[in-house]
């Protein structure tokens, strides 16, 4: 398999890891999608990935991580529905070190199938809050990606200095799906709309000035 035009996305089901997705193809990468059970609440996350995937003509790999619940629990609402969620960022709906795990699982995935570049979803809106989606993170994490597996590891993150409004409008001059995407940190029916996640994807498409698909419960 050349590893020139092969490349592994990181699949959460969300708009960013779509989007990117849909920048992989759009660049002529042929695509090996990832996706992840952590043991969230919000398990339409997978299903949304999986979604997603089909669109793009492939499907993705699902890797079970449903085990970690027991140290995230502790920590975070999205996996412990007795820590109260928020309408902003704090601290119980940050899952530590979440996107270095995926990562490292991205990278076991690309050396498995010989494939070097590996794309994620980070933002340039979650920088202050989540230091696993800042350049100066995932471009260490390369460098120890290097060192760990003797490969040319090139770690991509293609958004990660634009604001998710902007996002939205890149991902629709690709044609992403967004009506198929899932951001809330519940598993309801429909996005909630009170959550922290529901409501940045309200306000980012209203920036954006492009009709949001998404049904809110509230």
């Amino acid at each position: 398999m050349s590893t020139n035009k092969n490349c592994i996305v990181v699949l959460s089901g969300g708009l960013d890891s779509a989007t990117v997705a849909y920048w992989a193809k759009a660049h002529g990468y042929q695509i090996h999608p990832i996706t992840f059970n952590y043991g969230q609440i919000a398990v339409k996350e997978t299903e949304a990935a999986q979604k997603i995937a089909q669109t793009l003509g492939t499907t993705t790999k699902i890797i079970d991580l449903s085990n970690l619940k027991e140290i995230f629990s502790t920590t975070t609402s999205l996996v412990n529905r007795n820590i109260p969620l928020t309408s902003e960022f704090s601290s119980p709906i940050n899952v530590p070190f979440r996107n270095a795990i995926f990562l490292s699982t991205a990278v076991a995935y690309a050396i498995s199938i010989s494939v070097n570049h590996i794309v994620y979803g980070a933002q340039n809106n979650d920088e202050t809050f989540y230091p696993d989606c800042r350049p100066e993170f995932y471009k260490t994490f390369e460098k120890a990606a290097r060192l760990g597996t003797d490969q040319q590891i090139t770690i991509k993150a293609p958004y990660s200095k634009t604001k998710k409004d902007k996002l939205i409008q890149k991902g629709t001059t690709f044609g992403v799906p967004f009506e198929l995407t899932w951001s809330c940190y519940l598993d309801n029916e429909h996005h909630c709309g009170l959550c922290e996640a529901c409501v940045n994807r309200k306000k980012a498409f209203q920036e954006a000035n492009i009709t949001d698909p998404t049904r809110y419960q509230q």
